[in-house]
């Protein structure tokens, strides 16, 4: 069947969008009063079960900076489960070690996994105030191998009071950190499951121009 000219320049657009170079960010927030947990599956638990629930809210948000749910869903600012979910994927150049931290704000602690597997939790009350400096009061992961491939972070908390702004950062190989975004030349999933390349494009184009002129002129002489 003829592909529409519509058709075409809809799947060039998927074909580029899916290229770009970006984490992928989800953020999830819910009502909850549950109490500090004693231990990273504890927080795990308890979290996504509350974002789970119906009124829970759900967003993909371009940049893991500055986040709160009264920031992005402009809803209450205490009693609240947090999950933030980073998808990336690692090339073989960066494969190795890396650094990863998040300043967090909450109250009654919380945990973080990668891959499934938990890096670490705190039960205590956290706000990092736009620092790192206190390790009591955000994550602080140094030395973390990564190999090349698909990789997920997920960081789950509990907040009694006050939704302040929170940032997730990354290092490679000890390389300066940088705020996961859209913009942190990771590529996302969509990338590592076989996207043309940008060289592959060129000749996904050209054939999509080439059938758009073949169905023109089948349409042209049809109606003669």
């Amino acid at each position: 069947m003829p592909i529409s000219i519509s058709k075409s320049l809809a799947l060039t657009a998927f074909i580029f969008a899916a290229s770009a170079h970006a984490s992928i960010i989800t953020f999830d927030a819910a009502y909850s009063t549950a109490a500090a947990q004693s231990s990273a599956e504890a927080y795990k638990t308890v979290v996504n079960a509350a974002v789970g629930q119906t009124g829970a809210k759900h967003a993909t948000v371009s940049t893991y900076n500055n986040l709160s749910n009264s920031a992005v869903f402009g809803g209450s600012n205490s009693n609240l489960a947090y999950r933030f979910t980073v998808n990336f994927d690692v090339s073989a150049a960066n494969a190795g070690n890396w650094g990863l931290r998040a300043g967090t704000d909450f109250g009654k602690g919380g945990a973080v996994f990668l891959d499934g597997l938990a890096l670490g939790f705190k039960s205590n009350d956290m706000w990092w105030n736009g620092s790192y400096s206190n390790t009591n009061q955000a994550f602080v992961f140094s030395n973390i191998s990564l190999t090349e491939g698909l990789h997920t972070l997920q960081i789950f908390g509990l907040e009694n009071c006050c939704d302040g702004g929170q940032q997730a950062q990354f290092n490679i190989k000890g390389a300066g950190y940088r705020t996961i975004a859209a913009n942190d030349g990771l590529s996302p999933a969509l990338q590592a499951a076989n996207v043309p390349e940008p060289a592959s494009m060129v000749l996904v184009l050209a054939a999509l121009g080439g059938m758009a002129l073949v169905t023109r002129r089948g349409g042209r002489n049809s109606s003669r």
